[in-house]
């Protein structure tokens, strides 16, 4: 039951934001040749006026076909996409993106309307022989402001960061009566459990409009910063490209896993919710990096174009981008080989 969910939900990811694509350009008047949900050979299909719109076998892609996307229309049609004004493709390009981010904050909107409350970043009690109880340290009353210099807005950062920091030295930065400091302690642990966690009692913020409202953007925010801290870690070494990032068959099988650790079929259906919104702006964010074949590439290449017609005075062949993009989807292909067959071996094992 819960595999089904999940693979609907990350093909709701993608048809949203193709339709972002699609969209965008149906506004400009840009010419779409094909909208697709899904990969490989096609199941359903219907020709639409001058679209053909189809459902293919494998719920893990689509795409949004526009004529003279990669090179320049033969036959010079004004509405085919590289006849387009830069600032048109740029925002059609950047429409994908900005579906997906769109989508995953009503999600989280709609899913925060049902909490009650949420538990801030003051202390409202610490429980006794604390390790770092004291005047100079962790008192009732205190706001913690930041771990390690990453700023904390609710409780769910504080429980994030000393996860990730679980066993180094962790800097509290302390708001005590207006006057900010700072101390140092490694986390403390009780047969594995951190009992920084279970010791320090947050405030409670009763939820309202406002609070809703403030949420929800909020948890966007805590998206694109959990997406930053991965990227750093795949950039230090810390994590493993292969080992540690999940394709489209690991993330169907994390939504799996969420909904069947849930309590209740209720409760399943909202943690694969907010999972589906996560994943979304994952989906967004990647794309808008400027890496070649992705939405950001293509974006970047379109300011590059521009910079060297500007000093050569000359019109640069759509034919080079082409290639580009070509050589690197070629890349990105092998690396998704790869983190597929890591995924099977994950669920194997």
């Amino acid at each position: 039951m819960y595999i089904v969910l999940a693979i609907l939900a990350f093909s709701i990811i993608i048809a949203i934001h193709e339709l972002g694509h699609f969209f965008s350009a149906k506004a400009l008047n840009v010419k779409v040749t094909e909208f697709a949900i899904g990969m490989g050979p096609k199941i359903l299909s219907k020709q639409g006026k001058e679209t053909l719109y189809s459902l293919r076998v494998l719920p893990f892609g689509g795409f949004c076909s526009m004529e003279g996307e990669h090179e320049e229309s033969e036959e010079d049609d004004p509405r085919a996409f590289l006849a387009q004004k830069r600032w048109r493709r740029i925002i059609i390009l950047v429409s994908g993106s900005l579906a997906n981010i769109v989508a995953a904050f009503l999600i989280v909107l709609i899913l925060t309307m049902g909490v009650t409350a949420f538990e801030g970043t003051s202390i409202s009690s610490v429980v006794d022989h604390l390790p770092s109880e004291g005047p100079s340290q962790l008192l009732a009353g205190d706001t913690i402001t930041a771990i390690n210099g990453e700023r904390l807005y609710y409780k769910d950062d504080f429980n994030l960061f000393m996860g990730i920091n679980a066993g180094k030295p962790i800097t509290f930065t302390i708001d005590r009566s207006g006057e900010t400091f700072e101390y140092q302690r490694r986390t403390y642990s009780v047969d594995g459990e951190d009992i920084y966690r279970y010791s320090i009692h947050f405030n409670v913020i009763e939820n309202n409009f406002v609070e809703t409202i403030k949420y929800s953007f909020y948890q966007m925010f805590s998206f694109i910063r959990m997406i930053r801290i991965s990227i750093a870690m795949l950039i230090s070494g810390a994590a493993s490209l292969t080992e540690d990032i999940a394709g489209p068959v690991g993330i169907i099988s994390a939504m799996n896993t969420v909904g069947q650790q849930s309590p209740s079929m209720g409760a399943a259906i909202s943690n694969i919710a907010f999972f589906t919104a996560f994943i979304g702006v994952n989906v967004a964010i990647l794309n808008l990096m400027p890496i070649p074949a992705m939405d950001g590439g293509r974006i970047l290449f379109i300011f590059i174009t521009w910079v060297i017609e500007k000093i050569t005075r000359r019109h640069l062949n759509p034919k080079y981008e082409n290639y580009i993009n070509t050589g690197a989807f070629f890349l990105l292909i092998g690396l998704m080989v790869v983190i597929l067959y890591n995924d099977v071996m994950k669920l194997i094992t």
